[in-house]
């Protein structure tokens, strides 16, 4: 199972590294890393650069979530060696990989976005059901607040409790829970911002053209 394990950890990274944000900068002239909060998520292109580029930034990095998942399927598809237990810790460890890309991709000095959008894109291509009642709750709870990082959270917490209850071992919730507590570590900052009243509101994004 290692060896499966390695080889996708590589496949998932590598789909990662594949950033919304180049498409971003070859549009706009701008480069996220150097506006906003720095980040190359579609967070920081909702509020840097306007609602329009922060949704064509998030379509992509949640396309390469759904498409690592998609592809990855269809590979052990034609593998009968696999127990549904391993299947699961697969596809949870390729969407890890894909995060893990977009968070700290080689080609930005490790330094990318947050992952937001791709594990979107990861759990609609787990179980889109469910994938979609989190985008959901991630939407309410963020104009609800007027405050997108509530909305991220409460997303991780669905992913968590989602694969807590209907996934045949526990290695995917201790999975989604290091996602979890590295989504809380890259989002100390607004935490902070958020405790001051200085982190920007989503309401604010869509003044920007």
């Amino acid at each position: 199972m290692l060896y499966p394990i390695i080889i996708v950890l590589i496949f998932g990274y590598l789909i990662g590294c594949l950033h919304g944000s180049n498409v971003a900068k070859l549009l706009s002239g701008v480069n996220l890393k150097e506006v906003g909060h720095g980040n190359a998520g579609a967070s920081n292109a909702t509020l840097s650069l306007g609602w329009k580029y922060g949704v064509l930034v998030a379509l992509i990095d949640i396309g390469k979530g759904v498409l690592a998942i998609i592809l990855l399927r269809v590979i052990l598809s034609n593998f009968t060696n696999f127990s549904s237990d391993q299947i699961s810790i697969l596809l949870y460890t390729i969407g890890a990989a894909v995060i893990l890309g977009h968070n700290f991709p080689v080609h930005m000095k490790f330094r990318g976005g947050k992952g937001t959008a791709s594990l979107i894109g990861i759990f609609i291509g787990l179980d889109w059901k469910f994938g979609l009642i989190a985008v959901l709750a991630l939407v309410v709870a963020s104009l609800l607040t007027n405050y997108l990082i509530i909305g991220v959270f409460v997303l991780y917490i669905f992913f968590g409790v989602t694969a807590l209850l209907i996934e045949p071992t526990i290695w995917p919730f201790l999975i989604a829970l290091t996602l979890f507590l590295i989504a809380v570590t890259l989002h100390v900052e607004n935490v902070k911002r958020l405790r001051i009243g200085s982190e920007p509101k989503i309401t604010s994004a869509f003044k920007k053209s």
